[in-house]
């Protein structure tokens, strides 16, 4: 696998863990779904970033995540009854939510589960784009005039005595041919070094870090971060009524129980 295919692989199981989440929104969590997609969208793209070399972290992004998804929950399964939440309130939810935490262990988890799986990813887009440069640097390396005279005579002198179908022997081929690469040989222990790293990458990636496994299983962490906060929906609006600046009304039990076993 080259690093276009990496690459392709990488857009391929993003696309496929996106459409999956918001088919969690879309049918388990309707009055919510046009206003989640953005916060949707954003974490993947942050992923993406974060995969092809961006200065951001997995535990920022799914934080900002479930930041601007806690005013969703909160307004729209929570207490249904709200229609507009102001802007002001809205932020205080978004700053608040980490404090509260609705979520409960959910959204840790989520960091934990996709952090060691994205960073093994990260390592190997990295490392698949340095070993591409390195080669086309030493494909396209000039040779020396000395190596250039070594390569005329070795291929042409035998003709100036008219022997044009002998060819040089192995022993002058590989002489030659070390003269000619001995810049180049000198990156032999790195080369092999980066080689041993590529293969420990994949390894990581194929074992307890596989990055399939724990992009698909995103839609089902935050299925269960949000059936947490609907379970402590009560909770919620209590703690939020003593310290909000809004009187939010309480809503009715049996809109919180909404969920999908699987989109």
């Amino acid at each position: 696998m080259n690093s276009k295919d990496c690459q392709e692989a990488f857009e391929s199981l993003l696309r496929f863990a996106e459409n999956r989440t918001s088919s969690l929104f879309e049918t388990a969590y309707r009055p919510m779904a046009k206003e989640a997609a953005e916060p949707v969208k954003e974490l993947f793209t942050d992923i993406s970033l974060y995969i092809l070399g961006a200065e951001t972290t997995v535990e920022s992004a799914v934080l900002r995540f479930f930041d601007n998804l806690f005013p969703l929950v909160y307004s729209r399964l929570i207490n249904p009854g709200i229609t507009d939440l102001s802007e002001d309130y809205t932020e205080c939810l978004r700053l608040t939510r980490q404090d509260i935490n609705p979520f409960g262990h959910y959204s840790k988890n989520m960091v934990t589960e996709l952090s060691k799986s994205l960073w093994a990813s990260r390592m190997l887009s990295q490392a698949l784009s340095l070993g591409i440069e390195v080669i086309n640097s030493t494909e396209h390396a000039a040779l020396s005039k000395e190596c250039s005279r070594a390569l005329v005579k070795m291929q042409y002198c035998p003709h100036c005595q008219g022997l044009t179908l002998i060819r040089p022997c192995v022993g002058y081929c590989l002489n030659v041919m070390r003269g000619c690469l001995a810049s180049v040989s000198e990156l032999d222990a790195q080369w092999r070094e980066f080689i041993s790293t590529l293969e420990y990458l994949t390894n990581e990636m194929a074992a307890s870090h596989e990055l399939e496994i724990a992009l698909s299983g995103i839609w089902s962490s935050i299925n269960e971060a949000i059936l947490h906060a609907q379970l402590n929906g009560p909770q919620l609006s209590a703690t939020l009524g003593a310290v909000g600046e809004e009187d939010v009304p309480k809503a009715d039990m049996s809109s919180r129980t909404q969920g999908l076993s699987e989109p």
